[in-house]
């Protein structure tokens, strides 16, 4: 009888269930002339790992490379690649200068590295930089097949590693990743690899499920050595399993250890199977098998716990404070429990993590703090001490001076590696668990703010928690005075950049006081002082900052007046400042020789590209932005990258070249390296393309949502520009209360600045919405003023838009026509199409009924549907019905009702939802309110005749599966 069995090794376990993936990945690995990706996707304990080992076996172990991500909190960067590759024999590999990168992450490896190479200026270049250096260890190593364990756990460094590793070996090399897809960060960057893999490998997929019925007799026959297996007996252990092998196995060795299991003619006991406790969890089982242990045994598997990354016997025993045979025999002990397993030769680790975190979680407090002391004390030994690992075991010992150091140190690791948000992490966590002295508080608040500032689009709602701890810092009143002003100016920055314009605005305000003794800093805040943000203050008072940083100029240090110059240019051009070309010309003219040099010379030709579309000098944007793209590009500075294509866009946009247009626009929108300012000048451009469609609800969507952030952020200019479009839309349907409603307050801002040039696209709308309120007096003092506040500015397009105005508020029809017909010619010239129509067609309408305006209206209507203006074509062609002339129906590719097919937006909608997508989610994405999302999502279940997701999901994949997909936002 099993129930009689006295010895309690743990036996071997049979490979079932996966013969068809063994194959598979075997085939991949071995047995094909193209390298592969391969993803295996399972959940926690169904056996990717063992499936991997499987098809490794049939390899040269001389040429493959396991690295596993361990659960941490915030795990290192390129920790798992690091640990993998400190295994590999160093010497002999003919390495060139650039291993030098490598020094700081091998530094026992230093008599075998070439000599470190000099610091780059830019954190991005840097991490560049040892991305090939590794990529070039694991080529020269011989490795053949890379494989990464646990992806979820993996740190953005590292994933984003793989694909440059595939394009800088020059051998074939294979990938083969692991993860739990439920488990995957919703922001982790192994979504963008597991949807676009690397280029160049053969993909694929294997997706590990429960074992069945069948699969399930066949592993506990294996644990039992015995065909002889009761059906009932397996099918209640799969029910209370749930077919996953680890949860079998655990159940399965708990019931042998305890010796429940009682076989009697063949039969299991009825009784004994009733009767059997099986663990609800596998935490529950791990406890179980803890306790039966021998003490030297358990304590050991506590160190394990403890230590949770894989280790020697040595360190193991130190940990445990066990020595010679008890040592020994502890460590045979756990082997033998299967409880503890061989990670690597010579290395051990806790059978699976949810062992390790069962242990560690059942010690005692003073247990659990002694133990990561003495994992601290062993670690400290080693000749390259782990820092961040160390700064976990002194913070659980409750060494808060030696975490301190050690998370400091990690911290500075991460910076240099380009991993602002670990750093954050780190630095945050340090701050507000423990108790500092003010001079150590001080410059980790510091640091704290200098790397959240630089990496705050990666940070999440974690940046306002960093906000709050800074608080905490400037209000303690020990910090020293030096260092109250630069923590206070990085707080604003954090603030200006999160959007919150008014509090990070009275912090660099602020801040500007208290380094009045500092002039390199002062200088900084008075800069963002001058740019013409936030809703109240006129332009005289920003231009009042201005020039006090612009007199502190000669106070700074040279190779920092390069970005000030960009800075005041920019802030001259935004204030409406003919200074501002000259100012933007130095800049351009003068000698850019380092990387940064050229990088705010980018950064100055796409803030002028960008200011003189505000202008309307539409030529001098196009070759400033051309040239910004090509310089930004030139340099690696990708996210300004993106930002310049934005406004490319705009200006296209703007020059009627709308053809694919969408799919550009939103292609860039969805780049993690977007900026949220061009993310809103994205979906500005889009909702412009949805208005034109006369995609109606979908526009609006888009122009509240910018509106609304503009003002959140202080983005004062951008906020007029989806004011007037709502406007328009409201005075589409005789909603002029509504139009009123939409634009006062942006009107009256503008007012309040005194920068008539953010009026182009706002104060035509106004005005016309004034003067159908029957309150055309003030339509007229507007107009006055918008004039009186442009003078003979050259600015074409606020010029032309304020002959917009005098036509809407001109005493006659005749005066009117003449004046659209001047402002259409001014558009015509920038050239600025779809804003020329629009002022043809207010002359048309002012000449009506005549021939000669039903004529210039066919004109119009015809040269706005060739435009792609279809919501504007329409209500031409309305105007021209009513006056008795014949306008064709054009067909237009497209249906105009779908019946009880889905449209193209509702198909977008469906097939996200049924990718796990939450509506909120699928919102972002299409760049529509959840509102729109939860309109086209209840049409297209209500059109299916389905009720719930997964109904959904069914019919999407077998009623729409031959529908092409749409690219989201595309016309």
């Amino acid at each position: 009888m099993v129930g009689q069995h006295t010895d309690t090794a743990a036996p071997l376990v049979a490979f079932v269930g996966r013969e068809r993936e063994l194959s598979a990945l075997t085939t991949a690995l071995a047995g094909s002339r193209e390298p592969a990706f391969v993803l295996v996707e399972g959940e926690a304990g169904i056996g990717k790992t063992r499936l991997v080992q499987e098809a490794l076996a049939a390899l040269d172990p001389s040429t493959t490379l396991v690295a596993a991500c361990p659960p941490l909190a915030e795990p290192f960067p390129l920790g798992p690649l690091v640990d993998a590759l400190h295994r590999l024999p160093v010497d002999g590999v003919a390495l060139s200068p650039l291993a030098g990168a490598l020094r700081p992450l091998f530094p026992e490896w230093a008599e075998h590295l070439p000599p470190a190479l000099a610091p780059l200026e830019d954190p991005s270049s840097t991490r560049h930089r040892l991305f090939r250096a590794l990529a070039e260890l694991v080529e020269r190593s011989g490795i053949e097949v890379l494989v990464l364990e646990d992806a979820h756990w993996a740190d953005a460094a590292t994933l984003e590693f793989l694909p440059l590793l595939v394009g800088a070996t020059e051998h074939d090399l294979s990938l083969v990743v692991t993860y739990r897809g439920t488990d995957v960060p919703a922001a982790s960057p192994l979504l963008r690899l597991t949807a676009r893999p690397p280029a160049g490998l053969r993909r694929l997929e294997l997706a590990l499920e429960p074992l069945t019925v069948g699969e399930t007799t066949a592993l506990v026959a294996s644990m039992f050595a015995t065909d002889d297996i009761s059906a009932e007996f397996v099918s209640f252990l799969h029910r209370r399993t749930e077919g996953v092998p680890l949860a079998l196995e655990e159940s399965l060795s708990l019931l042998r250890e305890r010796g429940d299991i009682v076989r009697r003619g063949g039969e299991w006991s009825r009784r004994a199977v009733d009767d059997l406790q099986v663990p609800p969890t596998v935490r529950d089982s791990v406890l179980e098998r803890v306790e039966r242990l021998p003490p030297s045994a358990r304590r050991l598997l506590e160190a394990a716990a403890v230590l949770t990354e894989p280790a020697d016997g040595v360190l193991l025993a130190r940990v445990a404070g066990l020595a010679g045979d008890d040592a020994r025999a502890g460590l045979a002990a756990a082997l033998t429990s299967g409880l503890l397993r061989e990670a690597s030769p010579g290395r051990f680790v806790c059978r699976h993590v949810l062992a390790s975190r069962a242990v560690e979680e059942a010690l005692p407090v003073s247990e659990r703090r002694l133990l990561h002391g003495q994992a601290a004390a062993a670690l400290q030994e080693l000749p390259t001490p782990p820092v961040l690992r160390l700064s976990r075991h002194f913070r659980e010992a409750g060494d808060v001076p030696a975490w301190s150091k050690h998370a400091e140190a990690a911290a500075d690791l991460a910076l240099e590696a380009g991993e602002d948000r670990a750093a954050v992490v780190l630095l945050n966590d340090l701050l507000t668990a423990a108790a500092h002295p003010p001079d150590r508080e001080a410059r980790l608040a510091h640091k704290l703010g200098q790397a959240a500032t630089w990496g705050v689009a990666a940070l999440g709602e974690l940046a306002l928690v960093v906000a709050e701890t800074l608080a905490a810092a400037l209000a303690r009143p020990e910090l020293p005075a030096d260092r109250r002003g630069e923590i206070r100016l990085l707080v604003g920055r954090l603030w200006l950049q999160l959007g919150d314009f008014d509090t990070g605005i009275e912090h660099v305000e602020t801040a500007a006081g208290e380094l009045a003794g500092r002039p390199e800093l002062a200088v900084r805040a008075m800069i963002s002082l001058s740019h013409p943000r936030g809703q109240v203050w006129p332009v005289g008072r920003h231009r009042d900052w201005l020039d006090r940083a612009t007199a502190l100029f000669p106070q700074v240090p040279a190779e920092e007046q390069t970005w000030l110059a960009v800075d005041r240019a920019s802030a001259l051009l935004m204030m409406g400042d003919e200074a501002g070309w000259a100012a933007a010309e130095e800049v351009d003219a003068a000698a850019a020789d380092s990387l940064f040099e050229r990088r705010q010379l980018g950064r100055c030709r796409m803030n002028v590209g960008h200011t003189a579309i505000g202008w309307g000098r539409d030529a001098v944007a196009g070759r400033q932005l051309d040239g910004a793209v090509d310089l930004l590009a030139a340099t690696g500075y990708q996210r300004l990258v993106n930002s310049a294509l934005i406004t490319r866009a705009n200006l296209d946009w703007h020059g009627g070249v709308w053809d694919g247009l969408a799919v550009r626009v939103t292609e860039l929108a969805g780049s993690a390296d977007t900026l949220p300012e061009a993310l809103l000048e994205a979906r500005m451009i889009l909702g412009l393309l949805d208005l034109a469609a006369g995609r109606r609800d979908d526009a609006a969507d888009q122009f509240r949502v910018v509106v609304a952030e503009a003002v959140r952020r202080g983005l004062v200019d951008v906020q007029t520009g989806p004011a007037g479009a709502l406007g328009r839309l409201f005075l589409a349907d005789d909603a002029v209360a509504d139009a009123l409603r939409v634009t006062e307050p942006a009107m009256t801002m503008v007012v309040r600045k005194g920068i008539w040039l953010w009026a182009t696209e706002l104060a035509p709308v106004h005005a016309d919405a004034l003067v159908r309120a029957g309150r055309g007096d003030e339509a007229a003092e507007l107009t006055e003023r918008f004039a009186a506040g442009l003078g003979d500015l050259a600015s074409p397009a606020p010029q032309a838009a304020l002959l917009v105005c005098r036509g809407i508020v001109a005493g006659s029809a005749q005066d009117a026509a003449e004046l659209f017909g001047a402002a259409a010619a001014a558009w015509a010239e920038l050239p600025r199409p779809y804003q020329e129509l629009l002022a043809l067609e207010r002359q048309a309408l002012a000449l009506l009924p005549g021939a000669a305006a039903l004529e210039l209206l066919g004109t119009v209507q015809r040269r706005l549907s060739d435009l792609g203006a279809r919501w504007d074509a329409d209500r031409v062609a309305q105007v021209l019905r009513a006056h008795g002339v014949d306008v064709a129906r054009a067909w237009r590719g497209g249906r105009r009702g779908y019946g009880d097919q889905l449209s193209p937006r509702e198909l977008e909608v469906a097939r996200l939802v049924t990718q796990g997508l939450t509506n909120r989610q699928v919102a972002e994405a299409l760049f529509l309110s959840p509102r729109t999302v939860d309109r086209h999502l209840s049409a297209a279940m209500r059109k299916l005749g389905v009720a719930s997701r997964t109904a959904l999901a069914v019919a999407v994949a077998e009623k729409m599966g031959d529908l092409p997909t749409r690219e989201p936002g595309s016309a």
